[in-house]
């Protein structure tokens, strides 16, 4: 089986759990013999790694398109879309967009085919989430339609909105089935007020898809709820988790002599920073010798800081930007809980993360891996008296906390990326008959 598959981030260049979980996912599938072709926009150091697996960067791929043919052969929808003079900023942080602007890459698409009667040549990316989003969602669609011409596949796999619109495009210039797969929706990072443009370019996808891949339930229902999808065609392949690891529990040692509380993810409203940090408050009140860290980065990062500080938390709060590679296994190894307060989490990698380390957790009632982890502590993101007093019981009582990450760590023996693979591997063989 030969995958044409479209994704906007993967290791070591990722921004959260979609790059992650991409890796998790394609290293299985192509142990299993499936090959791979994966569209990124721009690749800085990523490595294949496999013989079944090859990275296409987008900004590599020669395409030839006219104003004529843009309007003839192109989607009705996708010209829309390129056509938008539009600001998408969902995962941007401030060093993101300072990148952005120096990377020079501000000529619009349709400006560029406004000015030029036949353009050949390659398109620029940045591959970053900035304020060119729109722009290069344009370009990778024309990448995408010219790939669905040249490429030898079977089948498209496309992962989350960005790449809807160019895996389309390859399937109406190949003819060859869709399978979208969805990590989180827009009602999922921006709650009851989702941005017009992404919401639309994620219909637009669901709606060509030929099958859709749900990460949770609750992801489908989401679907099925407020894009309005036939959930014949949707089916849920629960995310798994990467078992190598290159530090131990034992052989990283704290600074200090506390309990350490761990946040750890995008500090935006989807992820609940703000339920972390009222909840840290109260514990700070009811015991001592506990450190709670907030490790990343986001648009809310700001008034996180601010708030600690109107809290007076700075002797006992640390945050610590972006992690990346063991810099996370290292803050997990020294870390004695994990909690994730996300509003709406349509899945949730880190928790299993965490659990490897044999770190107990809290999770949210309103996430996705609350589906798979029948023994972990569930709390309502938004109630955190009751988050306050799980922590309290867990850090005061270590029994109960190495009962309970072993129980967590008992449900990792039937999780694993090479389960989903086998899932989709039969997706990709019932739309290929």
């Amino acid at each position: 089986m030969k995958v044409l598959m479209f994704g906007w981030e993967f290791p070591p260049h990722i921004s959260g759990g979609l790059g992650t979980a991409c890796k998790g996912l394609t290293d299985h599938l192509c142990e299993h013999g499936t090959e791979i072709t994966f569209v990124m926009p721009k690749v800085e150091g990523a490595a294949d790694g496999n013989e079944n697996f090859r990275i296409q960067p987008a900004d590599q791929v020669e395409i030839s398109i006219s104003r004529v043919h843009f309007k003839r052969y192109f989607d009705e929808q996708t010209v829309k879309f390129i056509e938008i003079d539009s600001i998408l900023q969902p995962y941007l942080t401030e060093a993101d967009y300072f990148e952005i602007i120096t990377e020079g890459t501000n000529t619009r698409l349709i400006e560029l085919i406004e000015k030029t009667d036949n353009y050949q040549g390659k398109l620029p990316f940045s591959g970053k989430y900035g304020d060119t989003l729109m722009d290069e969602i344009g370009r990778y669609a024309v990448v995408g339609r010219q790939l669905g011409f040249s490429e030898d596949f079977d089948i498209i796999h496309a992962h989350d909105w960005m790449t809807y619109p160019a895996a389309v495009e390859a399937k109406r210039s190949s003819n060859k089935p869709l399978i979208c797969h969805i990590h989180a929706t827009e009602y999922d990072r921006s709650g009851s007020r989702p941005n017009q443009a992404v919401y639309d370019m994620e219909k637009f996808g669901f709606e060509n898809a030929d099958r859709i891949i749900a990460v949770s339930q609750r992801t489908k229902d989401t679907v099925i709820s407020f894009y309005n999808i036939n959930p014949a065609k949707i089916f849920v392949v629960h995310n798994a988790v990467s078992k190598d690891k290159t530090r131990e529990r034992s052989e990283v040692k704290k600074k200090l002599d506390e309990k350490i509380v761990l946040f750890l993810g995008r500090v935006t409203m989807q992820k609940g920073p703000e339920y972390f940090i009222e909840a840290a408050a109260k514990v700070s009140k009811a015991i001592g010798n506990v450190r709670f860290v907030m490790a990343g980065s986001g648009d809310m990062l700001p008034r996180m800081i601010e708030r600690t500080a109107a809290l007076r938390m700075q002797k006992n709060f640390h945050f610590t930007g972006f992690l990346r590679g063991t810099e996370v296994e290292e803050m997990f190894a020294m870390s004695d809980l994990y909690i994730m307060p996300s509003v709406s989490e349509p899945f949730g990698i880190t928790p299993f993360e965490a659990m490897l380390y044999h770190v107990p957790i809290i999770i949210s009632k309103q996430s996705g891996i609350a589906e798979v982890l029948e023994h972990a502590i569930k709390v309502d993101f938004w109630d955190v008296d009751k988050l306050a007093e799980s922590i309290i019981e867990i850090l005061t009582n270590d029994e109960f906390a190495q009962e309970l990450a072993e129980k967590d760590a008992k449900c990792l023996d039937g999780i694993s990326w090479d389960t989903a693979a086998f899932k989709i591997e039969e997706h990709y063989k019932e739309l290929c008959k």
